[in-house]
């Protein structure tokens, strides 16, 4: 089988390199890789203008002359003209399933308003059986150019008596349910809020079918369970959607054991379109606790870590603060995993090495969680620790005061951050923190000042999951149309170099693989995204219009753009 599609088959040509007689000393290559520039994120050597593979990995890194004195002739060639090829994109933080579930029901996403998102549920619900749950995602009500307000049972129940609704905001944290899911799961005005969650009510204390975080736990319990061939494709169309944008691997926040054992039979069969690396939620804890961490041979998967989920979102205003929302009377939620229940699991990973990874948005719930890890870590002797290379992430810590970020460095935590939610959230992040705050709100310039590799992602599907728009969000620090506000702070924004690192090596090291990948060098894996235009010198507007050309894992060709 080709490496390369049909479409590249005209760029191939003999690289006439060392004569025959001199093929002893040559270095051997399956092909040598060159564009209009190759970005490595190794600081040592920063471009270079030919990459060689043979079999999964790089071989050589250099200069055309360099290039063509070192490997053995007859290597295929393959220019890519204007492409510019950098190391393999990761996407630090996303949710894989959810991805690939996207691809095939309702989505709300990008609806610019609020009668046309309700229309589009309209629609959607009268494909949808009689007695059959109407299911969908993404809706924001941020972005709506009518009204921004909460979706609400009225505004669904009329066509809708006997269908009951289930369809998370887009930060996955919080959803809309009608009247029919509310008589299903047994919710009435006299039901109390649970540890966690919240059921918003009206005027006359009836749930308002708007619920918060564990609040949403008793529809997902009535709610038919998918079958097993339903979410392999999910998983299987995801990393095929990943790949088309360039993502050589996401880290999935979260993966629950029959999720991975399905992702072990989709690597057995060959259909894996990029790499993966898992986390379990903490509800199966134990399971990876008897199971061990485990991957296969070739680096395509990798079970390691724990999802912990601490807070909500600060849209929903479920992030827990220290003080109250500038908004609203309340501080948000804490308590979706108990310090009670967390502290034996932190005792437990440090004893066998498994990588923390927690859900923390709200200043008081990193403030918190790094008071947690810090007591965990000093209850157990260090002789009982299986390494003292622990890597325990904060996904998302979108409010860090000062003295916490100072406290990531000296605890060598890592700030799991995704750029998106800094240009999303500014939109509705003054009202909710006020201007004091937004100081140290998605404070990303100030945390790599600091020495902190942050592990940048797009907890996709909550957002697109686009490369482009995370690195034009993480470099520009503004809306999409390239417009800002007040309180953006855009001194917080990081260099294209930084951006670079955010979504290469440093979610490498962030998942114990920085001598495989992350970067472009001689002996890691052969991990490529290609695009169109240089996104380290064009125009901030231009990085959005950048398109995916190749995507390549271990060599071989995930992604191709047909022309």
């Amino acid at each position: 089988m080709p490496r390369f599609p049909a479409a590249f088959l005209g760029a191939l040509a003999l690289f006439a390199t060392q004569p025959a007689g001199a093929a002893a000393a040559c270095l051997a290559a399956d092909y040598v890789l060159q564009g209009q520039q190759i970005y490595t994120a190794n600081d040592a050597q920063w471009t270079a203008e030919r990459v060689a593979v043979k079999g999964d990995r790089i071989v050589f890194v250099g200069s055309a002359a360099q290039a063509a004195a070192r490997l053995c002739a007859g290597v295929e060639a393959i220019d890519l003209g204007t492409a510019v090829i950098y190391p393999g994109f990761t996407d630090s933080h996303q949710h894989l399933e959810g991805v690939g579930r996207r691809t095939k029901t309702l989505s709300l996403f990008g609806i610019p308003t609020l009668e046309e998102t309700v229309g589009a549920i309209r629609a959607w619900a009268q494909t949808v059986p009689e007695e059959s749950w109407v299911l969908g995602r993404g809706w924001i009500e941020r972005e709506w150019t009518d009204e921004q307000r909460f979706l609400t049972k009225d505004d669904v129940d009329a066509f809708t008596p006997t269908k009951p609704l289930f369809m998370p905001r887009a930060d996955g944290v919080s959803a809309l349910v009608n009247s029919r899911a509310l008589e299903l799961a047994g919710i009435t005005k006299d039901t109390p809020d649970p540890e966690g969650g919240r059921f918003e009510r009206d005027v006359d204390g009836e749930p308002t079918g708007y619920v918060l975080a564990r609040a949403m736990d008793p529809f997902r319990a009535i709610i038919p369970d998918d079958s097993d061939d339903y979410l392999r494709d999910n998983l299987i169309q995801g990393m095929k959607a990943n790949a088309a944008l360039g993502w050589t691997q996401t880290q999935d926040a979260g993966m629950a054991y029959r999720l991975v054992d399905l992702m072990k039979a989709i690597h057995r069969d060959g259909l894996m379109a990029h790499r993966v690396y898992a986390a379990i939620p903490v509800s199966e804890a134990g399971e990876l606790f008897r199971r061990g961490m485990e991957g296969t041979d070739d680096h395509l998967f990798e079970v390691r870590g724990i999802k912990v989920f601490i807070d909500g979102t600060l849209g929903s205003r479920g992030a827990a603060l220290i003080e109250n929302y500038a908004d609203a009377d309340h501080n948000g939620f804490m308590n979706r995993t108990t310090k009670e229940d967390l502290m034996p699991v932190l005792a437990e990973a440090l004893r066998q090495g498994v990588q923390i990874e927690t859900h923390v948005i709200g200043d008081r719930a990193v403030k918190s969680l790094l008071d947690w890890y810090g007591e965990a870590q000093a209850a157990l002797p260090r002789n009982a620790w299986a390494t003292e290379d622990l890597r325990w992430r904060l996904e998302h810590a979108q409010i860090i005061q000062p003295e916490d970020q100072q406290r990531f460095l000296a605890m060598k935590v890592l700030p799991s951050m995704q750029p998106s939610h800094g240009i999303g959230d500014l939109n509705f992040a003054p009202a909710r923190l006020g201007p004091e705050r937004l100081k140290y709100a998605y404070p990303w310039k100030d945390l790599v000042d600091q020495g902190l590799m942050i592990l940048g992602g797009s907890d996709a599907p909550v957002e697109l999951g686009d490369p482009r728009i995370e690195f034009y969000a993480a470099v520009a620090r503004k809306r999409l149309d390239g417009t800002d506000g007040p309180g953006w702070h855009p001194e917080l924004a990081v260099s294209r170099e930084t951006a670079l690192k955010m979504f290469t090596l440093w979610p490498a090291f962030g998942a114990f693989q920085e001598g495989l990948r992350g970067s472009i060098e001689v002996g890691k894996l052969a991990d490529f995204t290609v695009f169109d235009r240089d996104l380290m010198t064009v125009s901030e507007q231009e990085i959005l219009a950048a398109e995916p050309v190749l995507t390549i894992v271990g060599g071989r060709v995930s992604y191709a753009k047909t022309p």
